[in-house]
């Protein structure tokens, strides 16, 4: 960017402007939100990410991100332990978690199968759920993947692994979202809510 306001400021807002979704306008906000702050909250954010950074990881057993060696859905020992929802990432987890139904336990991906991304089964933690599974004790596995393309190969993948172990795999239904018009919404999705269909 042209050098308005000196370099130190300009070095700030490129790595703003380097974060995913943060537009040139917005790490400009962003930039100036910083330099209007108290230098104690500056310093209070920037340790922050500094021990974000070093002291976060992944939960040795469903590959979320957590401080510790298990994250606390884990830990949780009220959860039912043989039933897994494999979502692709950690945020996913969260939003199911927000339902406050779900009370199995959650394999995280990190990703989907994309092969345009350059992004194959090995990059993701499929690994990591068939160690889980032979270790015993699952009856069920939910695939949770997004409802694009990669999501569903993704779901296709992990369910021609698991099917020859035995273990029940199910898909996530997929549908008219609530306050929608029918009239607007595409041909794949009607399709996956007339399968999903329930007796009401």
């Amino acid at each position: 960017m042209t050098n308005y306001y000196g370099s130190k400021m300009v070095s700030l807002i490129d790595e703003f402007a380097r974060l995913p979704g943060i537009g040139l306008k917005s790490a400009q906000r962003l930039a100036f939100h910083i330099i209007a702050m108290p230098k104690e909250r500056v310093e209070q954010l920037s340790n922050a990410i500094v021990e974000a950074k070093e002291h976060i990881g992944y939960c040795k057993k469903c590959c979320t991100i957590t401080d510790g060696d298990l994250c606390p859905i884990c830990k949780d020992d009220t959860r039912d332990t043989s039933l897994i929802m494999v979502v692709e990432d950690s945020r996913d987890m969260v939003a199911y978690e927000r339902t406050q139904e779900f009370k199995g336990t959650y394999h995280i991906l990190q990703g989907a199968i994309s092969p345009m991304m350059g992004v194959g089964p090995s990059d993701l933690k499929i690994k990591e759920l068939l160690t889980r599974i032979q270790a015993g004790n699952v009856k069920e596995i939910i695939v949770a993947t997004n409802p694009n393309i990669e999501g569903e190969a993704t779901a296709m993948y992990i369910s021609k692994l698991i099917k020859p172990l035995g273990i029940k795999t199910t898909r996530i239904a997929h549908g008219v979202p609530v306050g929608g018009d029918l009239e607007y919404v595409d041909e794949i999705t009607l399709l996956r809510a007339l399968q999903g269909r329930q007796v009401i």
